[in-house]
């Protein structure tokens, strides 16, 4: 009974090792989209894109930052092209 008990704790740390390590893998690529979006956001503003268009900056506050954040290189798309249709993304 004790060699049995042994085998089903090893499995099932196995079996928890497992599972952390792909909650933690995912969570490591959100973590990375979160902030290239949010750099991409400031690279945006930095190199002046949108006044190369004739609109004025993304403004860079909560909502804009948690849509980059959330959303990675998506986020930044949507924030762009919603600030290019006239919808900014502001308080």
């Amino acid at each position: 009974m004790s060699l049995l008990t042994g085998l089903l704790a090893l499995i099932l740390v196995i079996v928890i090792a497992f599972v952390l390590y792909r909650l933690v893998k995912s969570v490591t690529g959100l973590i990375i989209n979160a902030v290239v979006g949010v750099i991409l956001l400031w690279v945006i503003n930095l190199v002046g894109l949108m006044g190369m268009v004739g609109r004025p900056d993304i403004p860079i506050n909560i909502i804009t930052v948690l849509v980059c954040a959330i959303g990675g290189v998506f986020g930044v798309i949507i924030t762009l092209v919603l600030h290019l249709l006239g919808f900014p993304l502001s308080i």
